[in-house]
């Protein structure tokens, strides 16, 4: 029986590893395609916002965990930045509230996005998991499961090259939060990355980190399959119905 243990990847190798998990960001799920493409119904596009501000509303929680796990000084006062990117600091709005104008945009009032009532029970069990893992994982794991955002540029500049033409309805003031990320998810990948690599430096850790991206991942494809079945197949669905009973 052999003892031999695998080398560890070069950082190189091991980043390139990372970035590969690209094809299973949740841009290629079906649900983001027809979006981009404009082929959703305003109930469709609404039931997203509605859902992914439960997503939005964890992630400081989640870099919250992070700190509050985190012993080394110089790394909390690099990462409570994301929270104030969130929450807002000063007079200056955060990422939630640019999703709460959002929300508006698209005909969501406030009191209705802010109180969760449209989150279906997938997407709660799924974000709730997310935060749940971050609070009792090392610090390090939870910094590699945001490593999403290596990926989430792309997704924002899309959104902003095709919403306007194919969703003329809504209010461009509502897509400030996609351009507010363009920026802050390029700085925030370059320290998530950086602490990944300096710390995942055995082959066993790499492949752990590759499972936690996954993770995250899973994460984000389960908010777009529950909201596919509950805004587009549970419509379509809805109308075939109509239609067998005339």
């Amino acid at each position: 029986m052999s003892t031999e243990i695998a080398q560890a990847w070069s950082r190189e190798e091991f980043e390139r590893r990372l970035r590969a998990k690209e094809n299973r960001y949740h841009t290629h799920h079906q649900f983001h395609i027809d979006m981009n493409a404009g082929k959703l119904s305003r109930e469709a596009i609404r039931g997203w916002v509605a859902n992914r501000y439960y997503y939005q509303a964890t992630i400081p929680m989640k870099d919250g965990a992070v700190i509050s796990n985190c012993p080394i000084r110089e790394v909390r006062r690099a990462w409570i930045v994301r929270i104030l990117d969130q929450d807002g600091h000063g007079d200056e709005e955060g990422g939630n509230e640019a999703w709460v104008r959002l929300g508006e945009a698209v005909g969501i009032p406030r009191d209705e996005l802010v109180s969760f009532k449209h989150v279906l029970p997938a997407v709660r069990f799924a974000c709730d998991a997310y935060l749940n893992f971050a609070k009792s994982r090392p610090w390090q794991e939870a910094v590699c499961s945001s490593l999403t955002e290596m990926f989430a540029p792309e997704a924002h500049k899309d959104r902003l090259a095709t919403w306007p033409d194919k969703y003329p309805w809504i209010h461009p003031d509502g897509l400030r939060y996609f351009r507010m990320r363009l920026s802050q998810a390029r700085r925030d990948v370059e320290d998530g990355l950086r602490l990944t690599l300096d710390h995942f430096n055995t082959r066993e850790l790499q492949e752990r980190a590759l499972d936690i991206l996954q993770f995250k991942l899973d994460v984000l494809w389960t908010i777009l399959d529950a909201v596919q079945l509950a805004y587009c197949q549970g419509a379509a669905e809805s109308a075939r119905h109509g239609q067998d009973e005339r």
